[in-house]
């Protein structure tokens, strides 16, 4: 069975490289142009947030419903949560960066526009940055109390340390429902501070928990190609296409209603969303982000042929990464610098960050048993033939 996995040099020189390029990179953007560099930390610490968020939620979903299948997996989650903190560290960086992205936060605007006004007893920075400790305590706690737990297991044993994980879990995902959604109408809907939606923490909250699966499946994947988790079998992926499959559609649901109810309403107050939009040349973007994270998942994990298809499943979580970013694009980008920008500000913010998560996640995984020996349903997932 599967020990502590090693770090490859080549995975850690790496990471190494990646920061050390995001890093000259990212200090390049704040010199040149300050509005484009707020927007890019903002969406790129987001999105590996709601990734280590998304994995968070995954494993709480398997204590609470005593799944056996996955038990193997479970350390990758657990190094995915490892983000969070940093996420919450640099999260505080945006108190520099206020002004850039949201138009809530001008005196001038506070003091000419009714609507602001009206949101300022919730939306002012003091209080901003109050939520945003709060929610970072509330994740790192729970999300601490997991990890050490499932280590407490591996040492001891026993259902006590299976049973209190359960517990953890139930507390987890209600709170994570509430602080997520918050969090999400604070640093992301706030930017269009005249738009409200009342599907837009749903749509995001499920995005998480869509990416961080398929994150978490693209990792098993590369692993078991490179002589970790030897026991995967179709079974296993058959399981983990049916998470993607129906993310899909319950992603393309809740971002098809919400656009399609406000385009049948025809609310000048909600259509100015996606008509500042299609006006200001993101149109295409709205496009292929329903193609990249609705269409093609659905199309190439609907035949059960290509979803035991390790090869198509390993592909399509590239895929849907590529179709996060996208996503959060076009949520950020419209309002803070209203036209379509992609150049070395955005691939070094990108690198640098994504380096920095791989390294954390590495470090994380590679400081326990790959495989947690003690799990109770270890022998399950270990055996898992059903289809």
């Amino acid at each position: 069975m599967d020990t502590k996995i090693t770090l490859s040099k080549g995975y850690q020189y790496t990471t190494y490289v990646l920061m050390a390029v995001g890093a000259a990179l990212i200090a390049y953007s704040f010199f040149t142009d300050h509005n484009r560099a707020w927007a890019n930390l903002l969406l790129n610490n987001y999105m590996f947030l709601s990734i280590a968020i998304g994995a968070s939620f995954f494993i709480a979903l398997q204590y609470i419903s005593q799944s056996g299948w996955s038990s193997m997996f479970k350390r990758i989650p657990e190094a995915l949560m490892s983000y969070i903190p940093w996420a919450g560290i640099i999260m505080l960086l945006l108190y520099f960066g206020m002004h850039s992205i949201y138009h809530w936060t001008h005196e001038d605007a506070l003091a000419t526009d009714p609507i602001i006004q009206h949101k300022s007893p919730y939306l002012n920075i003091p209080f901003f940055f109050i939520r945003m400790v709060l929610f970072f305590i509330a994740w790192m706690v729970l999300t601490r109390l997991l990890r050490k737990a499932s280590l407490a297991e591996d040492a001891h044993g026993g259902l006590g340390y299976f049973e209190k994980s359960e517990f953890y879990s139930k507390i987890h995902i209600f709170l994570l429902a509430i602080t997520f959604s918050f969090a999400t109408f604070d640093w992301i809907m706030s930017i269009d501070v005249h738009w409200f939606s009342t599907l837009f923490s749903l749509k995001n909250f499920v995005a998480a928990f869509y990416h961080g699966s398929a994150t978490i499946v693209l990792i098993v994947i590369i692993l078991h190609q490179k002589g970790y988790f030897k026991e995967l079998n179709k079974s296993h992926l058959l399981d983990f296409s049916r998470y993607i499959f129906m993310l899909s559609i319950v992603w393309g649901y809740f971002a098809f209603s919400q656009f399609m109810l406000i385009w049948y309403g025809n609310i000048p107050e909600e259509t100015e969303y996606f008509a500042h939009r299609w006006h200001s040349g993101f149109k295409v973007i709205f496009y292929v982000n329903f193609l990249i994270n609705w269409f093609i998942p659905f199309v190439l994990l609907l035949p059960q042929a290509l979803n035991k298809n390790i090869n198509v499943l390993k592909y399509v979580a590239i895929l849907l990464i590529a179709g996060q970013y996208l996503d959060l694009y076009e949520q950020i980008f419209p309002t803070v610098l209203h036209h379509v920008v992609f150049g070395l500000p955005e691939i070094g913010f990108f690198a640098g960050f994504a380096g920095l998560f791989l390294f954390i996640f590495g470090k994380a995984l590679a400081s326990a048993p790959l495989v947690p020996k003690n799990h109770p349903y270890l022998e399950e997932s270990l055996h898992h033939h059903l289809h």
